[in-house]
Parts: structure tokens; C-alpha cells; sequence
């Protein structure tokens, strides 16, 4: 038999989190979905520390989303750890299937999220957090007059490129390419700017050291000619782009050209259906910003469900 519920959640990163407190105190009793094909908490699971998000001078990422769950806990939301195999939002109640379970739900906030587009290096995975980061206006603070590199050549790239400026010594782009996708503006800028450096035709084969458990360099391959090279550094930051954890809601929510929820506010195309954080976002990607929205999902799908 399915378990019905009010309001079911999908995700549980800040944004998630934030709408399980505000509608746990509603006494809408929510049953959060964690799990969704990706670790419960979202990106800040791998953000070794916070230093922009308010009431915490610093924190590390995972302390961060324990605290913002026990808060929701206390105002009686429920936490099941599962993947999300299907959703039907045909017909009401929604269904939510899981790999062990079938949901029902008056209302949904959807807070899935979007992963960063890595370079699939083993030593990517074993930085991150720690000298590796998709996140420049995270993390840009941390490397204060270092030499860090960016990897990418689109908006995202120059964006990171230019915040990192204000800080680090050295700012060294590596595009695969003797061109940037970037739009011209965004162009103009980063070769304006004398503490951002080139490097063309060239893609990151790895980052070094695990030996020394800490980036000190990257392995560059010159894509026309094959020749290794190292470039030292003290940080790596991958913009090349985020993928919206939207796979599920095709044909069931209005997305747009790149898979992010088309919403109003933080309606979907779905009345009752809400959608929360990076899942709607591409633009700020922040976990205020996605708490924020998180807040407002739960507003209104109180509002929904009177």
C-alpha cells in the first residue's frame, strides 16, 4: 500500500532542509526524500568550510547540513534515505516511487539540486574541498595571493576567473581550445585584467599530489601536439559547466534549454509542485540563496495545501 503525506520533499541540501524546517513548524509533518542518486546533503557534503553563510564565521560543510536536518527534525519532519526511481505528476495525489516504496503526495517541493561537470580524475575526487572547488565565490578567499589555475572557457570560467583575481596572486585559464565560448564582455574583461594568464589548447590530465596530499601542480597535454607539461599551482577550479538533477521530471515539469525547472517564483508548471535551490537555478548556486528559496517552497506549498 502506498504511505500518503501532505508534502514530500526530493533533496536534502539546503534548500531541502530550510523547506522541511519551515514546513515542519506549519505541522505539515513533510517526509523528506534524501537520497535522490546522489549523497544526502548535496554539494556541501564536499566543502571542507563555509565562510559566507550567515550566524557561522566558519563551518565545515557536512556540520553545516547535520545542523540544518536536526533543525527540521525537531519540528517533526521525517528523513527516509532513498533514491527516487519515478515520479507521476499526472494525476493527483503524486506519486513518488522509490527502489522499495510507493509515496503519495497533496503537495511536492522538488530540491534535487545540480552537480558540477568534473573532469573524471581520480585525484579531482580525492582534492575536493581541499585545493579543488567548483565554486570560486566559495572558496576564492582561501587562496589569497596563491597561483590557481581554471579550467573552462565559457561565462562561468571568466566569472570564476575575475572573482579569483581579487585574491590570488595569479590566475591561469586552461581552455582546450585558442578560443573562449565566453561572450565578448566576459572576454574583454578577463584580458584586461594582468593577473589572468592563457593557457590554449591545452586539458588537464591530472592534478598533483596524492603522494604529497596537496595540489601543488597540474599535468597539461597540448591537444595538438600530445606533449605533458606541468604547470605549478596551489588550486584547481573546474567551470565547465552544472547539470541540473532533472532526469526524473522530464515530461512531468516544464524545463528549460539546459534541464533546469522553469518556475515562477518557486511554482513549476505544476500546481502544488514546487521547486527549490540549484535545481531552478542557474545563476547564483549558493547555499543561502538555495535555503532561501527553500523557505519560499514551503510558504507556498502551506498556502497550496489550506
Amino acid at each position: 500500500m502506498p504511505e500518503n503525506h501532505d508534502l514530500i520533499i526530493i533533496g536534502g541540501g539546503p534548500s531541502g532542509l530550510a523547506a522541511a524546517l519551515y514546513s515542519g513548524r506549519a505541522d505539515l509533518k513533510p517526509l523528506v526524500i534524501e537520497g535522490v542518486s546522489s549523497e544526502a546533503g548535496g554539494q556541501l557534503m564536499w566543502t571542507t568550510d563555509i565562510e559566507n553563510y550567515p550566524g557561522f564565521e566558519a563551518i565545515p560543510g557536512p556540520e553545516l547540513i547535520k545542523k540544518m536536518r536536526d533543525h527540521a527534525l525537531k519540528f517533526g519532519a521525517k528523513f527516509v534515505t532513498e533514491n527516487v526511481v519515478s515520479v507521476d505528476f499526472k494525476k493527483r495525489p503524486f506519486t513518488i516511487k522509490t527502489e522499495d516504496k510507493e509515496y503519495k503526495a497533496k503537495s511536492v517541493i522538488i530540491s534535487t539540486g545540480a552537480t558540477a561537470v568534473l573532469l573524471g580524475l581520480k585525484s579531482e575526487t580525492v582534492f575536493m574541498g581541499r585545493g579543488v572547488s567548483t565554486c570560486a565565490t566559495c572558496d576564492a578567499p582561501f587562496f589569497r595571493d596563491k597561483e590557481v589555475a581554471v579550467v573552462g572557457g565559457g561565462d562561468t570560467a571568466m566569472e570564476d576567473s575575475l572573482s579569483l583575481s581579487k585574491f590570488a596572486k595569479k590566475v591561469f585559464v586552461i581552455h582546450r581550445r585558442d578560443q573562449l565560448r565566453a561572450s565578448k564582455i566576459m572576454q574583454d574583461r578577463a584580458f584586461a585584467n594582468k593577473k589572468i594568464e592563457f593557457i590554449w589548447n591545452s586539458v588537464v590530465e591530472d592534478i598533483l599530489d596524492i603522494k604529497q596530499n596537496k595540489v601543488i601542480a597540474v599535468k597539461l597535454k597540448d591537444v595538438n601536439t600530445g606533449k605533458l607539461s606541468e604547470k605549478k599551482i596551489d588550486g584547481v577550479f573546474i567551470a565547465i559547466g552544472h547539470t541540473p538533477t532533472t532526469t526524473l521530471f522530464k515530461g512531468q515539469l516544464d524545463l528549460d534549454e539546459k534541464g533546469y525547472i522553469r518556475v515562477n517564483g518557486v511554482k513549476t508548471s505544476v500546481h502544488g509542485i514546487f521547486a527549490a535551490g540549484d535545481v531552478a537555478d542557474p545563476v547564483y548556486k549558493q547555499a543561502i540563496t538555495s535555503a532561501g528559496t527553500g523557505c519560499a517552497a514551503a510558504l507556498e506549498a502551506e498556502k497550496f495545501l489550506e
